[in-house]
């Protein structure tokens, strides 16, 4: 192989080394650098680094390494032969660098999900929740962009192939693509006016069209939701502009309305009465209630008509039904001791005089 056994057992030697302690020389290094990078940023912990860095700094130190070692090889005479009129040094060599290449872009890519990380804890430390959105936004974003470039690098080292006439060539291809994948660039467009008009935010709860759930992602070509029942529901970005979006997390108050009918046989004494107890039950839950009304609104022949309406603030959906359960038990209570009637549904009888009932067919 035109090379001596030395520089064989040297060359192999490397590279088990650096294949059975990759793993402790890339925790040495990103121990190392956690140290620098903990003085300027002391939010990040040691395992979100080395699970960011440690697995694609691994395999760009093994690529590394390995590409050096056999550098220091002679190219055996042996393998010079084509493969479909191409030399085998060449493919050998461009399939390398295009390895070589992949790690590198992996290793920025986990830089980029790093940044992101650091950028997102402080976003967390603010009240408001559009920086928090703007990051994983752009992580996105920029993470597309680096692949791009990567597969083009690929493309121009491994492939030699001519960037410039791709690019020609890929604006043409894309402007057809672009007509074919209309609704996939409507929902990126859309993506990009979700993010900066804001009508919604990661975490805030929503109900689009029949979908009623809990934003968990915003991504480039759709908003996922958690619905309650724990399913996740995709819906495009362009869906979430076009459509009415009734964001429940930006409510100001919660609204909850009480009717009560009650039996012809309720006295205007009974009611009056029932109108003043009620009333007291909702003062004494002013610490929970900004505003109430009670009134008597409606009176016919089948009964009268009590309703209840009252507003809460934002609370969530468990105190908010917790504060209905109290109030619809006082209410119960109350009754009871007014000893009031709910109405009856109303009952029509229809009789038929005995000497008709030959004439007349029964009526069911």
């Amino acid at each position: 192989m035109d090379n001596t056994i030395l520089n064989w057992l040297i060359v192999a030697g490397i590279i088990l080394f650096v294949i059975f302690f990759k793993r402790l020389l890339s925790r040495y290094i990103a121990s190392f650098s956690y140290l620098l990078i903990n003085r300027a940023w002391k939010m990040i912990t040691l395992k979100q680094f080395t699970d960011l860095f440690l697995q694609p700094l691994k395999w760009f130190l093994l690529i590394t390494i390995t590409v050096i070692a056999f550098n220091k090889l002679t190219y055996p005479a042996a393998w010079h032969f084509t493969i479909y009129k191409i030399p085998f040094e060449l493919i050998i060599e461009k399939t390398v660098l295009g390895i070589f290449i992949y790690s590198f872009f992996r290793l920025v890519l986990s830089a980029v999900d790093f940044i992101a990380l650091i950028l997102s804890e402080k976003a967390s430390l603010t009240k408001d929740k559009s920086d928090d959105q703007l990051v994983v936004f752009f992580r996105d974003f920029f993470k597309v962009i680096l692949s791009i470039v990567a597969v083009l690098l690929i493309l121009k080292a491994a492939f030699n192939q001519n960037i410039g006439n791709l690019l020609t060539g890929l604006s043409i291809v894309g402007a057809a693509l672009a007509l074919s994948a209309r609704e996939s660039l409507e929902n990126l467009i859309a993506s990009f006016i979700i993010f900066f008009d804001k009508p919604f935010y990661v975490g805030d709860t929503l109900k689009v069209n029949a979908v009623i759930g809990k934003v968990e992602r915003i991504g480039l070509r759709s908003t996922r939701i958690r619905t309650a029942d724990k399913t996740l529901v995709t819906v495009p970005n362009k869906q979430m502009v076009d459509s009415v979006v009734d964001n429940y997390s930006m409510r100001t108050e919660r609204r909850a309305e009480i009717k009560l009918e009650f039996s012809e046989k309720t006295s205007l004494s009974m009611v009056k009465n029932f109108l003043s107890k009620t009333k007291e039950i909702m003062d004494s839950q002013q610490q929970h209630i900004i505003n109430f009304s009670v009134f008597l609104t409606d009176y016919s022949k089948s009964g009268t008509t009590i309703t209840l309406e009252y507003f809460t603030p934002a609370f969530t959906m468990a105190e908010f039904n917790r504060l209905k359960q109290e109030i619809h038990m006082e209410m119960m209570q109350l009754m009871e001791k007014e000893k009031m009637e709910f109405g009856s549904a109303t009952s029509i009888n229809i009789i038929t005089p005995e000497q008709e009932i030959s004439k007349t067919r029964p009526i069911l």
